[in-house]
């Protein structure tokens, strides 16, 4: 038994360092890891310091570069103010839109902003926003829908930007007057706004004019450039002798200028757009295009983050914030040193 014993206690003496090593190994290993898991606290921390909440935004079309200006606007200015952003494309469909608002609500966002693909038939999913006390703003297409609460609506001033479009369109003919034609999208809010105005100053101008201008044909040009080629097409077939032509947007202007072309009758037929993309701005230097009342879809995305940001302190909002239009000709998109 004391061999035994003794055998036991010099096995002890010599494993002893060794358990050492081993106490000393799992000591930093435990440090090691006490160390990893402070480091990622750490930085779920910060993280979660960082973000204050999340902005939805459902536009129109993400594939109108317009909006897209709008989108990259808004997701830069919510960073600096510390929100996150879920920006969606609703491709000009009701239905679509209907549910990125839906998931909004679900998602429990600090904020909505939409620009509406119908005014009217997204009334019922806004009313759903507002009962889960979830700020809606619009942008760029206003909602005027009674039965709705809307924090405030930061858009261009759509129908002095029409007038100015009018204004534009008396210029370019020179006292002539004539037949022309109105690409239209009668469904949102901010085109028959822009087309209230160009009738307003018309109408103004007809009353004292010796040659009138007169609008012989309204289409619906869907805001795009194959529906644009496509209406006006139509619009030369029925009205041959057609002198100008009005478009809501650059790319229904283009689409006109791509018929027009095709027709031959580039030097009959003035166009006006509207909005100032890069694609429009070009087509006005290269005499495509007579002129645009230009947007500032940039100061837009920043506007309505920060009236979200004076909505969440608390302060009044005005029901609207417009952004004036400036009149966009040839001579500027010649001075204008982001073009070709």
């Amino acid at each position: 038994m004391k061999l035994n014993a003794a055998r036991n206690n010099n096995s002890i003496s010599r494993l002893a360092p060794f358990g050492c090593f081993y106490a000393t190994m799992l000591t930093m290993k435990s440090r090691r890891l006490l160390l990893l898991c402070t480091l990622l606290l750490a930085a779920c921390g910060k993280q979660a310091e960082s973000t204050k909440g999340t902005i939805g935004v459902s536009l129109l079309s993400l594939q109108n570069p317009f909006f897209k200006v709008i989108a990259d606007s808004i997701e830069a200015e919510a960073k600096k103010q510390g929100y996150d952003t879920l920006i969606v494309s609703a491709d000009s469909d009701v239905a679509r839109q209907s549910n990125q608002i839906k998931d909004f609500i679900v998602r429990d966002v600090a904020a909505i902003v939409l620009s509406p693909t119908n005014s009217k038939a997204i009334v019922t999913v806004i009313q759903e926003a507002n009962a889960a006390a979830i700020p809606v703003f619009t942008v760029d297409v206003p909602c005027n829908e009674p039965g709705v609460k809307i924090a405030t609506q930061v858009a261009t001033d759509n129908f002095g930007g029409g007038k100015m479009a009018a204004e534009a369109m008396i210029e370019a003919l020179k006292g002539q007057g004539g037949k022309i034609g109105v690409l239209d999208m009668k469904q949102v809010e901010s085109c028959i706004l822009r087309v209230k105005g160009f009738k307003e100053v018309l109408a103004a101008h007809n009353a004292t004019a010796a040659r009138k201008i007169e609008i012989v044909s309204e289409l619906d040009c869907g805001g795009a450039n194959d529906k644009g080629y496509k209406a006006t097409e139509d619009m030369l077939q029925a009205h041959p002798d057609l002198v100008g032509i009005f478009a809501i947007n650059d790319p229904g202007a283009l689409g006109a200028r791509g018929a027009i072309e095709k027709a031959g009758r580039t030097d009959k037929v003035v166009i006006i757009g509207f909005d100032g993309q890069p694609e429009g701005k070009q087509a006005i230097k290269d005499g495509k295009i007579y002129a645009d009342p230009i947007q500032f879809p940039d100061k837009m995305g920043v506007e309505v983050v920060r009236a979200f940001m004076r909505y969440s302190k608390g302060e009044d909002l005005p029901p609207q914030m417009l952004i004036p239009t400036s009149l966009y000709r040839k001579a500027d998109g010649v001075a204008d040193a982001s073009l070709k």
